[in-house]
């Protein structure tokens, strides 16, 4: 396995594209450990260390009681499908190759306000078109999972799970 990523080495890594065509993440110096966490297998959401309230996107003051203090709680990473998008071309070049493919947003089991987009994949390392569009449906139930992609930046997925 790879060195944990820092920040300062992420923002190299993390420059537009990997070298396979795809849209990587670009971490700002509020979302950053997001991507750390995720480079060591974990999710985790940024929460306030005043009034404790889970907040996603990561930013540096909270919007309920605007403290500047904050942590990073762990997920369990089991949430459900709230919505999804199966793109076709036209797209980007890299992504047309893949289509159709799905996107989805999975609103986290234990933080119902918190929703974060993704892929649902048959497993960790397979190919974003490598569910059938056919299985998806909202409130289906998923499991996060962790993918390195080119270049180095880890991003969460999805599994399905039986209900």
């Amino acid at each position: 396995m790879s060195p944990i990523p820092t920040v300062s080495s992420m923002s190299s890594i993390m420059t537009g594209t990997t070298d396979n065509g795809l849209l990587a993440p670009w971490p700002d110096e509020d979302g950053a450990p997001f991507w750390e966490f995720a480079a060591r297998g974990e999710l985790r959401v940024q929460d306030c260390a005043d009034c404790h309230r889970l907040r996603f996107p990561p930013r540096p003051c909270c919007p309920h009681c605007q403290s500047f203090s904050s942590e990073w709680r762990r997920m369990t990473g089991h949430g459900r499908i709230w919505s999804y998008v199966v793109p076709h071309p036209p797209l980007l070049p890299a992504y047309a190759e893949l289509a159709p493919y799905n996107v989805v947003v999975v609103e986290l089991a234990e933080a119902p306000h918190i929703r974060l987009v993704g892929n649902v994949v048959a497993a960790p390392d397979a190919p974003l078109d490598s569910v059938d569009p056919a299985l998806l449906r909202i409130g289906a139930p998923v499991r996060v999972v962790f993918a390195e992609l080119a270049g180095g930046v880890t991003v969460p997925r999805w599994l399905l799970e039986r209900p």
